[in-house]
């Protein structure tokens, strides 16, 4: 079944993106003329999704003003201003948001151009949550723009991965997931990682992986957005 509701995580500090980010949070830095955070809520619109939870804590008001307007999807604020609690522990805060089935997460600070059927729906085609616990959509560094650290996962034949610890043949993780709830079970309420469930769910031969079609994108730095900006013209004319 298609998920549909979203988690956007997008209350980061985005401290390698001052001077920027320290007027604005980094999810509302533009890019080719539209926010990081709308090139993400941009996808799950056209995925069909009809709730997006988003998260946020440094400059909080700005993000509340500049979703307020958007009328799809519908548009939850999890209110983080108290303390960050970095990618897992927003999660497992907004859980009585997002429900008991299972959802999409994406960053907020990456964002991707497909080319051909849209990533989301393929991921969506491609979850089992019988033998799945996270389903990842992945890059290969060919396709990936602003990334320099490496690779994240190796891909077994039958979709399920293990880490690549930076091996070149391996798949960079893309910023959007399919989850089911249900690893969420007795988490901590405080600051943690999804590492730790992408680890758990690899013991279990639970985490598996879809390769994207088209251009990736992440923007870690001022210098970066002419480049990222430059990777958005292209992929646009090549999908056209």
């Amino acid at each position: 079944m298609k998920p549909t509701t979203a988690m956007v995580l997008a209350a980061g500090l985005g401290k390698r993106m001052r001077p920027i980010t320290d007027t604005m949070p980094k999810p509302l830095v533009k890019i080719a003329g539209k926010t990081l955070l709308d090139w993400g809520l941009d996808s799950l619109q056209a995925a069909g999704i009809g709730k997006a939870v988003v998260n946020v804590h440094y400059l909080p008001e700005q993000i509340t003003a500049h979703v307020a307007g958007r009328k799809a999807p519908k548009i939850v604020i999890s209110d983080e201003r108290e303390g960050l609690l970095d990618s897992a522990g927003g999660i497992v805060k907004a859980l009585p948001l997002l429900g008991s089935e299972p959802f999409y997460i994406i960053n907020a600070d990456t964002f991707w151009i497909d080319g051909g059927q849209p990533s989301l729906d393929r991921l969506a085609l491609a979850w089992d949550a019988g033998r799945m616990d996270i389903l990842l959509m992945l890059a290969d560094l060919d396709s990936a723009t602003g990334h320099g650290v490496g690779t994240d996962f190796l891909v077994a034949p039958d979709g399920a991965l293990r880490r690549s610890k930076g091996d070149p043949a391996g798949l960079i993780y893309a910023g959007a997931a399919i989850i089911h709830p249900r690893i969420f079970k007795n988490a901590p309420a405080g600051p943690h990682s999804l590492n730790a469930y992408f680890d758990t769910a690899i013991a279990a031969g639970r985490l598996f992986g879809m390769q994207m079609r088209g251009r990736w994108i992440t923007v870690g730095t001022p210098d970066a957005i002419p480049a990222a900006e430059a990777a958005v013209t292209g992929a646009l004319a090549k999908a056209v």
